[in-house]
């Protein structure tokens, strides 16, 4: 997957994320994007340790659960840290 398709996926993936997560997560489609690149990355991370493989084609479902799911992950924790410096 190239460069393109995969800050695609970050994007879409952390705007999924920031949909499915109860809460008001600040940020704009910046914000979103690197939370779900990174996201994508960890996802794709987890996913070769469980299941032997990591990201593979940008089409392909395995892929895309693992960038939401570390998405999930990555903004829980961005969630918390925000949260507490703000308070």
């Amino acid at each position: 997957m190239g460069i393109l398709g995969f800050l695609l996926l970050g994007l879409i993936a952390g705007a999924i994320a920031k949909a499915i997560l109860p809460g008001r997560q600040g940020g704009g489609w910046l914000v979103t994007m690197v939370l779900g690149v990174v996201g994508a990355i960890l996802g794709g991370w987890i996913g070769s340790l469980i299941f032997g493989g990591g990201l593979a084609e940008f089409f392909d479902l395995r892929t895309w659960l693992l960038a939401i799911l570390g998405a999930l992950i990555v903004l829980g924790i961005y969630g918390a840290v925000t949260r507490r410096s703000h308070a």
